[in-house]
């Protein structure tokens, strides 16, 4: 027992010195990111409207009108977000070498412009700055996204081996007292050393919760283990749709209305009160479906809708999992990974939560670090003196 601890304690040091930069950066831009759309509301007024009584205009008039400002590119997406909000039409790009995002923002019951976003030039956006750094450590994306991914992976191995560490010999003799508190008027060695493992054990289940959301995106293979085990042993299928049929195109053809536009009413007469819209407005090839996304509940993504429609004769398309409420376990637990991730599944106490939990993800590195040094200024202290 005595060799599987100490094993566990250097395991923890070198994992914890390895992956402790990159930990901090991931973790510290989190807890940022947590609160992006609220803090860029107060800082852009520019993207709220007067709510108004009649209906919003037709996505096709906002893609028309949104490709003027980015000529040559066609819109990737669309969203309504809102009552209160402008809508928003994104086109990807690229430029010298690098996909860029631009967004087009629009008033959504008359289609006037109101602002144009992308960070082409000396345009500067700090969240997307941040969340770079989040996901990339600022780096090219296929080597940052890596980096991150394996930090990731090590920092929920160093919480296991955390608690390992933490657990107590005995749970008597003051094991409440040491286990669970930080001794303020301890010496300074006490105090980064309860900083550590106390904090850390208080944190551990919510940053494993953050750290295993994360990992869902940087792996495939475990985001496919994780899907495997949750739904019951299903294999996770590639993001699907149904397909339309290229035989009904001269239907299309006869119609003087945008086949976007009238899928975009059919689903709002099923669903009269979304939250947000989502539109894929143009579909790639000739067999792909009209997407329209409706979520359900203000600032989160988990509870959604999906529709889907023949882009020829707008007939209504279904496929395996595309309603939340007749999705199962393991499905449902995907939808959620954003939200998890962000706290949002819990509204503003959970992104409250998530922003601490990342500060103390964040201070991990910093506090183990400084034992370390303290550790190895003293061990050498002790050796000078044995001379």
């Amino acid at each position: 027992m005595k060799k599987w601890k100490a094993f566990n304690r250097w395991l923890h040091l070198w994992l914890g010195l390895i992956s402790g930069i990159v930990v901090f950066i991931v973790s510290i831009t989190g807890a940022i990111f947590v609160f992006n759309k609220e803090i860029s509301a107060a800082l852009e007024p520019w993207r709220f409207v007067e709510v108004q009584d009649n209906a919003v205009v037709p996505p096709s008039v906002l893609l028309d009108s949104a490709m003027t400002y980015v000529p040559g590119v066609k819109p990737t997406g669309l969203t309504y977000d809102g009552k209160e909000e402008a809508a928003a039409v994104g086109f990807w790009s690229e430029v010298e070498g690098n996909q860029v995002f631009t967004a087009v923002f629009l008033n959504p019951y008359t289609g006037e412009f109101i602002q144009k976003r992308s960070p082409v030039g000396n345009e500067f956006n700090f969240f997307q700055f941040i969340n770079n750094g989040h996901r990339t450590l600022w780096l090219p994306q296929h080597i940052g996204t890596r980096v991150v991914g394996i930090a990731t992976l090590i920092f929920s191995v160093l919480l296991i081996s955390g608690l390992i560490n933490w657990w107590p010999r005995t749970f008597k003799n003051g094991f409440w007292k040491n286990s669970f508190r930080i001794a303020w008027r301890a010496t300074s060695m006490r105090i980064f050393y309860d900083l550590h493992n106390v904090l850390g054990f208080y944190v551990l289940i919510f940053a494993f919760a953050i750290a295993t959301t994360g990992l869902v995106w940087s792996f495939d293979w475990f985001g496919n283990g994780l899907y495997y085990l949750t739904s019951g042993g299903k294999q996770k299928l590639e993001h699907h749709h149904p397909h339309s049929n290229p035989a009904h195109g001269p239907i299309a053809d006869n119609d003087s209305i945008p086949a976007i536009d009238r899928a975009f009413y059919k689903a709002l007469a099923e669903e009269p009160d979304p939250q947000r819209i989502y539109i894929t407005p143009y579909p790639e090839d000739e067999e792909d479906a009209i997407e329209i996304v409706f979520y359900r509940d203000k600032g989160k993504f988990y509870s959604h809708n999906e529709y889907f429609f023949d882009q020829y004769t707008v007939e209504s398309l279904r496929i395996d999992g595309d309603r939340y409420v007749d999705a199962g376990f393991g499905d449902r637990l995907e939808m959620m990974n954003y939200d998890i991730h962000t706290g949002a599944v819990l509204g503003l106490p959970g992104k409250i939560l998530a922003f601490f939990i990342s500060l103390i993800c964040a201070s991990l590195p910093i506090t183990g670090f400084v034992m370390w040094q303290k550790k190895r200024k003293i061990t050498k202290m002790q050796r000078r003196s044995v001379r």
